[in-house]
């Protein structure tokens, strides 16, 4: 009997120590990829990662920029500042460092072979990101609910960053009174309010958002304003002007073309078109796996490239500005108005979408901080303006 238990309890010591061993090296090999973003596990810096759980390991390995997420969301790791490690991590493209498994190859016949942003797919991102709550994004955003990146040039706070953008984008259009604008993906209405208002002209806004379609009709009531629920595809009518604030992201680069022929087809010939856009710096055919499943799903964002050759033929490019670093300071102030009033949202959401919520807005912010991605203004015309156009900023 005796003899027994010492045999057991010797393969038990000698099983763990052939898990230590495992363990070991996976850390080894974690530690080294995060190194080379100058990243340590375990480390004194507010950028460095604190390991929880030995699961963290194997599963980043495993499931690359999908495991590193969930994995946060579950709690197996922590770092004191997600921007910094981001920030640092990001331009050192880790995925490619990371063997694909079979998660990311079906992302990919998915989201590449079956277009993913294909018209029958149009309102999942409104259900799925948009839809998750207007109480959210009221204590997240500025007081007009602008959901993209503020305007920083001579801006203090959030407020004024926003109306700031709101104003750039109004004047990179020479609205006039009269004037009837589109504007597609209009999120809770907040472009066309304060153009309606500030400078007389009528418009109609169009979102794949229930929640924001409510909410942006409640916004805009007592204006010329009309709001539809209604994918890009379905628009029809001729518009003055023509803007779009960070929709084309929920596009997919095989629609890229016909998105652009949409909008040729809605605006009159002697008008603009102003694209805002997040880009990338690379042409890429697919997002971030984590983003997809959690945050943005069928997005990614355009190259500059890619959204070249989808206006090629259709538009004179005008003018492009990029002011992408001024969404780590959006990005940031969403973060301490979202922190600060968790107490007040946590009813409605469980620790675990806080975390979520929390490695996004961080995540976003880093990559814009070292220029991971950019935001770009495009101002278009079908024919080239008259003289030439005069840049605003």
């Amino acid at each position: 009997m005796n003899r027994t238990v010492r045999m057991a309890d010797s393969s038990m010591r000698r099983n763990s120590g052939l898990a230590s061993a495992g363990i070991a090296t996976l850390k080894a090999a974690v530690g080294e990829i995060l190194l080379q973003a100058g990243i340590v596990i375990n480390g004194d810096n507010p950028w460095d990662i604190r390991v929880r759980d030995n699961r963290f390991y194997p599963r980043v390995l495993k499931d690359g920029s999908l495991g590193l997420g969930e994995s946060y969301m579950e709690g197996w790791w922590d770092c004191e500042n997600l921007d910094k490690f981001f920030f640092r991590l990001l331009p050192t493209y880790p995925e490619e460092k990371v063997k694909k498994n079979w998660k990311m190859l079906l992302y990919l016949f998915r989201t590449v072979i079956l277009n993913a942003s294909r018209k029958s797919n149009a309102f999942t991102i409104g259900r799925k990101h948009y839809d998750v709550g207007n109480e959210l994004y009221k204590k997240m955003l500025d007081k007009r609910m602008v959901y993209s990146c503020g305007y920083w040039k001579d801006a203090q706070n959030l407020d004024d960053a926003q109306e700031a953008k709101l104003d750039l984008i109004c004047r990179k259009l020479g609205l006039r009174a009269g004037d009837r604008i589109l504007d597609i993906g209009c999120g809770w209405g907040s472009l066309i309010k304060y153009a309606s208002e500030k400078y007389g002209v009528s418009a109609l806004g169009v979102t794949v958002s229930e929640e924001q379609a409510k909410l942006a009709r409640e916004n805009c009531r007592g204006l010329e304003v009309e709001i539809r629920l209604l994918d890009y595809r379905d628009i029809s009518g001729k518009f003055d002007h023509v803007v779009s604030v960070g929709m084309i992201e929920h596009v997919g680069y095989k629609n890229y073309r016909h998105y652009m022929e949409i909008v040729h087809k809605s605006l009159k010939d002697d008008g603009l078109f102003l694209l805002h856009t997040i880009g990338n710096n690379r042409s890429e055919i697919t997002g971030d796996i984590w983003v997809d499943k959690y945050i943005f799903p069928n997005s990614m964002l355009p190259s500059i490239k890619q959204i070249a050759d989808s206006l090629e033929g259709l538009f004179v490019m005008e003018d492009l500005h990029n002011f992408g670093t001024h969404y780590d300071n959006t990005l940031c102030a969403w973060l301490n108005n979202f922190e600060k009033n968790w107490h007040e949202l946590k009813s409605s959401y469980d620790e675990r979408f806080h975390r979520m919520w929390r490695y996004y807005l961080q995540c976003f912010a880093g990559a814009f901080r070292s220029r991971f991605f950019n935001v770009w203004q495009l101002v278009l015309s079908k024919k080239g303006v008259p003289g030439g156009y005069a840049a605003i900023r």
